[in-house]
């Protein structure tokens, strides 16, 4: 996982509420489990006039112009702006995988599904739950500056606008440590190598039977 320390990146606004993981990565897409390619799907019922199935070569597809990530003002975007309750509905993965695969690092929302809050971090994205009116302010300063970009410093917990608007944000010590470390729970479960190594050979030792053949 790529650590995260500090993003100073061009801001996509998603001015909508209750965006759910269906809308994110439709159902048709979940039938891979490879964690990568889902970038060119992402919001692909809003982003495309025609119908999108695993495989197909996006770059030639009918675009929506009125939808955000068509707009050329927003195209290389790496944060994502939106609004209440961003990304309810069914659990699946793959809709952090299809943001992270597209190329954000980071969602500003005024409040998060828990299970999509949660499977961000596991996958290298930093969810900033924002008060609404700070939320409010982002879409106002977006709207009237093409090319708008936030800072956001991980290690002081930190977003800046280019206006110097600035307010903070919390997030747990250990998930924080992670983002910072580029650690998800493989990488964790790999600092005890040693460890695992030792008990392992104890295990062996006193039960070799367990080991026979």
């Amino acid at each position: 996982m790529k650590p995260f320390t500090r993003l100073d990146g061009l801001v996509c606004p998603l001015d909508r509420a209750n965006v759910d993981t269906d809308a994110i990565i439709p159902k048709q897409f979940l039938k891979s489990i490879k964690r990568s390619g889902f970038g060119p799907f992402l919001f692909d019922e809003w982003r495309y006039f025609d119908h999108g199935e695993p495989g197909m070569d996006c770059a030639n597809r009918p675009e929506k112009p009125d939808f955000v990530l068509n707009q050329a003002r927003y195209r290389g975007a790496r944060i994502l702006l939106a609004r209440d309750n961003f990304g309810c509905g069914s659990s699946r993965e793959h809709a952090p995988w299809a943001i992270e695969n597209y190329g954000f690092r980071a969602i500003i929302a005024p409040s998060f599904a828990d299970i999509f809050f949660a499977n961000t971090y596991k996958n290298g994205l930093l969810p900033i739950v924002a008060p609404p009116e700070a939320v409010d302010r982002l879409f106002a300063e977006c709207a009237a500056r093409e090319g708008y970009t936030l800072d956001i410093d991980l290690a002081a917990q930190t977003v800046t606008s280019p206006t110097g608007f600035s307010f903070g944000f919390d997030i747990t010590p250990h998930r924080k440590r992670c983002l910072l470390d580029g650690l998800d729970e493989i990488g964790l479960t790999l600092e005890h190598a040693d460890e695992i190594r030792a008990f392992e050979a104890r295990h062996r030792m006193a039960q070799p039977w367990l080991f026979a053949g």
